[in-house]
């Protein structure tokens, strides 16, 4: 019997692994978050299956249902939305399982701000423009921030900020990040990426109240970034005609020539 966490991706039913599916078919015990993981990904799980939403269930009860699968020699599907590795409640799911002796595994899924920035057509990480990015959010009432983990912080390193959770506090985001950034810089609001629902606002720091208008759900993503729509960057070296790689030697003394062509 086994566990399988499965990062059931941003929204849209077909941005699962194909790994994620299958372990979905095969778990007689499927859990998953019903505030958003959609329903649809509830048709792979096989006939007769046990499927429970955890939405209104709290952690002991949901521990109670794996104790209960792993009783019964059923394997579970504990289906989370986005990827595991972020703001997922996993952790605390893993340290009760290993405190009871229950053998997981976890399978990754695609995160909200991929998600966001494919809707925008967008790479993130421009040659000489931007390179890192930091995912992060404002302290909320689940969970507070670190006081090092601020805003005002990650902005002073000029990074593509991917804002979760964060859209109902927008006056307090944008006045922490125009003195760094500036009130030209690019933002990109996306609400329910992936979703048949989905909407986008592109704006600048400064106008970007005015162009939200109607508030948008907490589950929107605020991506601030000089990268976000730019076309005057550097083309990346990795593609260049002149540069030496081990699977295009270029030149009479190439860095690896025993790779040949």
């Amino acid at each position: 019997m086994t566990v399988h966490f499965i990062g059931a991706g941003p929204g849209a039913a077909d941005l699962i692994t194909l790994r994620g599916r299958d372990l979905i078919a095969a778990s007689p015990v499927c859990l998953y978050a019903g505030s958003l993981v959609p329903k649809a990904l509830l048709a792979h799980c096989p006939q007769g299956a046990r499927i429970v939403n955890t939405a209104m269930l709290n952690l002991d009860e949901i521990t109670d249902l794996i104790a209960a699968a792993h009783k019964a020699g059923e394997d579970v599907a504990r289906l989370h939305s986005g990827d595991l590795s972020v703001w997922s409640a996993m952790g605390e799911q893993l340290r009760r399982l290993r405190a009871l002796d229950i053998p997981y595994d976890v399978t990754p899924g695609v995160p909200s701000f991929a998600a966001a920035a494919a809707t925008l057509g967008a790479e993130l990480t421009l040659p000489g423009v931007v390179q890192s990015v930091v995912l992060t959010r404002v302290s909320g009432r689940a969970s507070a921030m670190p006081e090092t983990e601020s805003l005002e912080n990650f902005a002073r390193t000029g990074a593509v900020l991917a804002i979760h959770l964060s859209v109902h506090v927008l006056e307090k985001v944008i006045a922490e990040l125009s003195p760094h950034y500036g009130a030209d810089c690019p933002v990109a609001v996306v609400w329910r990426a992936s979703w048949p629902d989905e909407r986008v606002v592109r704006a600048t720091l400064g106008t970007l109240e005015t162009a939200l208008g109607t508030e948008m759900e907490r589950t929107a993503l605020i991506l601030v970034g000089r990268s976000i729509g730019a076309e005057e960057f550097d083309e990346s070296r990795l593609y260049s005609g002149d540069y030496d790689r081990r699977y295009r030697p270029v030149g009479a003394h190439p860095r690896f020539p025993e790779t040949g062509a």
